[in-house]
């Protein structure tokens, strides 16, 4: 008879991926640290190109879900201006650009902020951060990075008669078809559900279902629920992310990709002839995130030196240069 400590585990680890070094730290010759995870990159015809450690093993893929949610609030009828349309995929920096934006999407639908469900917090971009708390300000919703996709869901309730007040409940019609929408467009059902930070339902995929998903976006025709997203990410490229981001800076860098983030470590691509590269950091590490995706896109023939720009800064030490941030031998020598 198992112990029931044993038992109690076996579920537990019978979910857990099993990751492979993705990224190490180096430190004068030495790695000092090593970021695990798994990746997979796809061919336009769907075959995979690249992967590594369990892309098919479902998680939580978080606010990268974000433009898959947006093709399904075009589906419902949401009819804003393409940066607004942009702020609704984003996981924005709180600018005053972007808080703006959330508010002009509720005003044109005679919403306010009190109509919004998701947290309060501090702008997420450091600099955005410091500017709100030098100038007094507290945690808001619409400073929140999330809140241009609830000023959205909101909007598109009031544009078909649902009730506003619980629009992030997994059974309203909203929700509904999100969920019906990321399943279409990843092209398998949802492992498990849950409650992203923000408040919104949460459907666990693969890393293989997201990356069919981002190249089925980033190829779309521009008259398409798909394509309307994906070019209005890339034309203001500024409103997914921000100043001084990687996101922003990765679209800007090469024409015609579409990337977002998300929290734990997440990093998708799609690549306008329909291919897609999903990233997940095991231990949820930012900073992990860009280089590994930088090495895959090389190894993809994605414009290396446009992807020059992208270089993680240098490990220091007494302020001198004494190492780097870059892909793990392991998997840059397959």
């Amino acid at each position: 008879m198992p112990s029931l400590k044993t038992a109690q585990q076996t579920p537990h680890q019978a979910l857990a991926p099993q990751h492979v070094p993705l990224v190490e730290q180096t430190r004068d010759g030495l790695v000092e640290s090593v970021h695990y995870g798994s990746l997979i990159a796809l061919n336009a015809d769907g075959s995979t190109a690249l992967e590594a450690g369990q892309p098919d093993a479902p998680m939580y893929p978080r606010s990268s879900l974000k433009p898959l949610q947006a093709v399904a609030l075009l589906k419902a009828g949401l009819d804003i201006p393409e940066h607004l349309l942009a702020l609704t995929a984003a996981s924005h920096s709180g600018s005053k650009q972007h808080r703006d934006g959330a508010a002009e999407i509720l005003r044109l639908h005679g919403l306010t902020e009190a109509n919004l469900g998701n947290s309060t917090d501090l702008p997420y971009g450091v600099a955005e951060r410091e500017e709100w708390l030098r100038d007094g300000n507290g945690p808001t919703q619409l400073a929140q990075n999330c809140s241009g996709k609830h000023a959205s869901m909101t909007a598109v309730c009031v544009l078909n008669g649902w009730p506003v007040a619980d629009y992030l409940h997994p059974e309203h019609p909203l929700q509904v078809l999100v969920r019906d929408t990321i399943t279409e467009l990843t092209g398998e059902d949802a492992a498990a559900v849950s409650t992203d930070g923000c408040g919104t339902p949460l459907f666990a995929h693969s890393l293989h279902g997201m990356a069919r998903a981002y190249g089925r976006l980033a190829a779309a025709d521009e008259d398409t629920d798909e394509g309307k997203i994906a070019h209005a990410m890339r034309r203001f490229p500024e409103m997914v992310a921000g100043e001084g981001r990687d996101v922003t800076a990765l679209m800007r860098a090469v024409p015609g990709l579409l990337a977002k983030d998300g929290f734990e470590g997440l990093q998708l691509v799609g690549l306008p002839d329909g291919r897609g590269l999903a990233v997940k950091i095991s231990d949820g590490g930012d900073r992990a995130r860009m280089p590994i995706t930088v090495e895959v896109l090389r190894r993809l023939n994605v414009d290396g030196g446009s992807l020059d720009t992208l270089q993680s800064p240098p490990v220091l030490g007494g302020g001198l240069p004494v190492g780097e941030l870059r892909a793990a031998q392991i998997f840059s020598t397959n």
